[in-house]
């Protein structure tokens, strides 16, 4: 047998056997993660979103080790929950078995922004086209995960929903397109809108409320090691009912949102402000209010025809 490049390469049954019992490493942008997932019930789910991320060998050095089991509470009526583990460690409580997906992909996060300080780590989502980006940053309840979705099942390069990740001293976005967690109502809106795109099991009742989750663009993650140069940055919110609108925003100004919305800045020095300084200097700021993703879309897409883009 031929050995795989992908998910996509091996059966349901061929994937969950080998993810359950020595798990399997996938390349996801700049790093190489491993997942054992010995829960049944995220055989399927994890085969539907990870099925284009290249295979990495079991031998690679791994940016982190990720494992899921069932662990079942006493007395024996109590329910089972999922034990999350990174390296060999917890790094939070034991939830209900059935946000196993959701403990999994939260769990990769927090060990990507606890161990990527050679970026700069911006909570924004990062789209291209054209060979430019745009910076959507958000904190949570801004409408970021949605439109960010949207735009990239309407001809838009996905890099990232929830890392935007930056080289030093630079404006170049280093893609990873990992799967984008969308959230209670917003889950029907963008299922109504990209009806051909394919999302993951709703997970209700995490302390998030149903999340559900978008898997990247086969283009997104062949394309995962191409870096690109921000020229936009459009700070997003949605509010319902709202009219368009759109203000644009003084570099000053720009720089004091975006360091706000860092993971690291107040981490990195002065290689944060100067890394911060060289996004915000090769970029155009905007804030965005929005209601309707076809307007909101719209108005990007012509912002990016402004900007030379094709």
């Amino acid at each position: 047998m031929i050995d795989p490049e992908c998910p996509r390469d091996l059966t349901t049954e061929e994937f969950s056997s080998q993810i359950a019992e020595n798990g399997l490493g996938f390349a996801v942008g700049p790093f190489k993660v491993h997942i054992r997932a010995a829960v049944p019930g995220l055989f399927e789910p994890l085969h539907l979103l990870y099925a284009n991320f290249p295979l990495v060998s079991a031998d690679s050095v791994f940016t982190l080790h990720a494992t899921v089991a069932a662990k079942r509470r006493r007395p024996a009526f109590w329910r089972s929950q999922v034990h999350f583990t990174v390296d060999g460690f917890a790094p939070h409580e034991d939830l209900p078995i059935e946000q196993a997906l959701a403990v999994l992909e939260w769990g990769i996060n927090l060990v990507i922004a606890m161990r990527s300080h050679h970026f700069l780590m911006l909570h924004a989502a990062v789209l291209e086209r054209g060979g430019r980006a745009i910076v959507l940053p958000g904190m949570p309840g801004s409408g970021k995960s949605t439109l960010c979705a949207a735009l990239a099942h309407s001809g838009w390069r996905l890099l990232s929903d929830e890392f935007g990740l930056v080289s030093h001293r630079s404006s170049m976005f280093t893609p990873v397109p990992r799967p984008i967690a969308l959230k209670n109502q917003a889950i029907d809106v963008f299922r109504s809108f990209a009806p051909q795109a394919v999302v993951g099991p709703r997970i209700p009742k995490t302390r998030k409320g149903t999340v559900a989750h978008v898997r990247p663009p086969i283009d997104s993650i062949d394309r995962q090691s191409e870096q690109v140069q921000a020229t936009r940055i459009v700070f997003p919110q949605w509010q319902d009912g709202s009219r368009l609108e759109w203000v644009p925003l003084s570099k000053p100004r720009c720089f004091m949102a975006l360091a706000t919305n860092s993971f690291n800045y107040d981490l990195s020095g002065e290689e944060g402000f100067l890394t911060t300084k060289a996004i915000v200097d090769s970029c155009d700021a905007y804030r965005l209010v929005y209601s309707d993703l076809n307007e909101a879309i719209a108005w990007i897409d012509d912002l990016a025809k402004d900007n030379g883009d094709s």
